[in-house]
């Protein structure tokens, strides 16, 4: 069996046995998760999420993700999650199985490899917050938290692609939607699920290219981050 063959055959194993992590329907701060519960409304939080990864114990883990968005800060807490879980040596498999907008696209980009169905999307857009009240300088200064909010927020897209801020912004600005194919050109994503034909097209030195890339990228998350999250 070839190295390529071999690496494809544990690849696989390893997602055989991988625990599944479902993040579906709205991202909300722990506090709001029991009302949706109660109102029978899909909804995931951080809490859920750190429980999950503290079950699977360093084995790994697939993340399956059909959300429109949330809470921000809900949303980065269980980005950052997953990719301490990783980089303490637990692999992430990402699959976006429909919609990751929003916060649920910045989930999305903790995967070690993240992987689309032929009929998903990716959106990303500029940070809003509904229902603001106050003065002018109020809204000017509520205008300044929203763009350094966009600037963090760039960095989990930077990180995963190795765009540069200014073309994530601008990508911000249009409220850029995804096709499975654009996701895979632009670099939000490793792997279109289940298209063989798109797959086999990458050639062995183009794996090997891809694989040093990956290990820059978590070599300069490593450096950025240097978190420990209570998992």
């Amino acid at each position: 069996m070839s190295h390529l063959s071999r690496h494809f055959t544990e690849e696989r194993r390893d997602n055989q046995m991988a625990k599944k992590i479902m993040i579906k329907g709205a991202i909300v701060s722990n506090n709001d998760y029991p009302v949706y519960e109660w109102l029978d409304i899909e909804a995931t939080s951080p809490k859920i999420v750190h429980e999950q990864l503290a079950e699977a114990k360093g084995q790994p883990v697939e993340v399956d993700i059909n959300s429109g968005g949330g809470d921000v800060f809900a949303g980065s807490e269980i980005y950052s999650a997953l990719r301490a879980y990783s980089l303490n040596g637990g692999r992430v498999t990402v699959n976006i199985v429909g919609l990751a907008a929003s916060i649920a696209s910045v989930i999305a980009m903790a995967g070690d490899v993240v992987r689309i169905t032929p009929v998903g999307q990716i959106m990303i857009h500029n940070a809003s917050i509904h229902g603001a009240s106050g003065d002018y300088r109020d809204m000017n200064h509520m205008s300044g938290v929203l763009k350094n909010v966009n600037q963090t927020l760039a960095n989990a897209y930077r990180l995963k692609t190795g765009k540069t801020e200014s073309e994530l912004l601008s990508m911000f600005d249009a409220e850029t939607w995804l096709t499975p194919e654009q996701a895979l050109r632009h670099g939000f994503v490793d792997e279109i699920l289940f298209d063989d034909q798109i797959q086999t097209g990458l050639s062995v030195a183009g794996r090997s290219q891809v694989g040093s890339h990956q290990t820059r990228k978590m070599t300069a998350q490593l450096n950025l981050m240097k978190l420990k999250v209570g998992i």
